[in-house]
């Protein structure tokens, strides 16, 4: 387990997504599947917690997609991340929108967590637990910071052979859709070990949910299949 000292970050994997930060709002560029899949992660969270009116912070929000559309229905929310560049670009954007009640702050889930226990109605974690060194760490810190009876959601990839000819040869060597690179195999989460981090942290497994991507029609779906991609929406007991 990550200590408190210690930045639970892999300098590697900050250096590419800084590296492609000022293209984190353009909706053809590679952050195009973020773009395509976050009306139906908003819709999920704000169907199991309607999100007006509650304290959110979004654990590695990167260029702040999944943060700003949770603001706009009418949360307070607080975005973070370990890359720079990434929330300079989050902050300008909500500036240009005028986006109401979002903030951005470079800090660690972990110090984050030390720094405000149970301050939050709601905590996500999407699309990040599969690019740092530790994720078991990250899962303990989103448990500190909700509330007792608050909602905790992540998401991330599954660890199978179809998910490393979906996500890393199909979506990044064949589609296109992900810079080559964007996925490493050996970091990706099985559902019963994320399950057991939960565990560990003191969260109850509510829903599961998986998401598919069809080339055909390209356009991702909410189902039942967690071979790929898939979330968790987790509650800590009241």
């Amino acid at each position: 387990m990550t200590s408190p000292s210690t930045v639970n970050a892999d300098p590697a994997e900050l250096a590419k997504f800084s590296e492609l930060a000022h293209r984190w709002w353009d909706p053809q560029s590679e952050f195009r599947p973020l773009h395509q899949i976050n009306p139906l992660r908003l819709q999920w969270i704000d169907q199991l917690v309607p999100l007006a009116g509650k304290a959110v912070v979004d654990i590695g929000c990167g260029g702040g997609i999944l943060t700003d559309a949770m603001a706009r229905k009418g949360a307070e929310v607080l975005g973070v991340d370990l890359s720079t560049r990434a929330l300079r670009v989050a902050q300008l954007h909500a500036l240009e929108a005028q986006t109401p009640h979002v903030q951005y702050r470079e800090v660690s889930a972990e110090a984050l967590a030390l720094e405000a226990p149970q301050a939050f109605d709601v905590v996500t974690c999407m699309e990040m637990l599969e690019h740092v060194p530790d994720p078991a760490s990250v899962v303990q810190a989103c448990a500190s910071l909700v509330k007792p009876g608050g909602w905790v959601f992540f998401s991330t990839l599954n660890r199978t052979p179809k998910s490393f000819l979906f996500a890393i040869v199909g979506a990044e060597y064949v589609l296109n859709l992900l810079p080559r690179g964007t996925h490493e195999y050996a970091k990706m989460i099985r559902p019963s070990e994320l399950a057991a981090y939960a565990r560990r942290a003191g969260l109850e497994l509510l829903h599961t949910r998986g998401m598919g991507y069809n080339p055909l029609t390209k356009r991702y779906a909410l189902t039942d299949n967690t071979d790929v991609n898939y979330l968790f929406a987790c509650r800590r007991p009241a």
